[in-house]
């Protein structure tokens, strides 16, 4: 079955600029929705779900921050705000009311459009929480990992060593199996422990457990590769 595209709701009173990145999104494959204003908004927020929304800030009757700071208040819908005014106190302003990105006009079609699906990555891996504890044992396909004693024990007995960030990577996907985990998300879960994490360091460090494990398998694998998005340990974890 076909997965239903994300509804986006662009809250712009510009008509000309709401068609443009409305024409934009829905090239894209997006469902759209255009809003003048606030009232325009509520109205569209309480027709259906709203997967994000594209916020101007200069908007007739209530402004952007404002309505920012109402929608935060209950709902975490992903907010872009858009804006001419590209200051860094309106940048700032923004984020601090709970924005979640920032794009000022004039805009490029790629950012944007970049923008919107690292935002929509981030709200998709927000089912995957920052503070699960860690068991004290992970058992997968005869391997063993000690969380508290920072140890990997391969089927043979023997013990595997592990940099520190090989350790903490592993960790976290160890806590989250069969599960998809893009790479900017394994990046905010790591990023306390990682340092100078980066997408590409995150590819090599995968690539790197992948050998201590003896992952090359290339069908069935224990770390399955999401292409465009980031990786899933695809192997049953049993606790204790």
């Amino acid at each position: 079955m076909p997965s239903v595209p994300p509804h986006i709701v662009v809250v712009e009173d510009d008509a000309g600029v709401r068609t443009l990145l409305s024409r934009i999104l829905r090239e894209c494959g997006y469902d759209v929705t255009g809003a003048a204003d606030g009232a325009e908004l509520e109205a569209a927020m309480a027709a259906r779900q709203v997967d994000l929304l594209l916020l101007d800030i200069m908007l007739p009757g209530a402004c952007g921050l404002d309505i920012c700071r109402t929608i935060r208040a209950r709902s975490r819908v992903p907010i872009i705000m858009i804006s001419a005014r590209g200051q860094e106190s309106d940048r700032v302003a923004g984020l601090d009311l709970g924005a979640d990105d920032y794009v000022a006009k004039p805009f490029g079609r790629a950012e944007v459009l970049a923008r919107v699906r690292a935002v929509l990555r981030r709200a998709g891996d927000a089912h995957v929480p920052l503070d699960v504890p860690a068991p004290e044992c992970f058992d997968f396909a005869g391997w063993r990992y000690h969380a508290r004693r920072r140890e990997l024990v391969a089927p043979s007995g023997a013990e595997v060593e592990l940099t520190a960030a090989e350790h903490e990577l592993l960790l976290t996907l160890l806590r989250y199996p069969q599960r998809m985990i893009g790479r900017e998300r394994l990046l905010e879960l790591s990023r306390s422990r990682i340092a100078t994490s980066t997408d590409r360091s995150i590819d090599v460090l995968i690539s790197r457990l992948r050998r201590k494990i003896g992952d090359g398998r290339k069908s069935r694998p224990l770390i399955r590769t999401i292409r465009g998005v980031g990786y899933m340990f695809a192997a049953e974890v049993s606790l204790s």
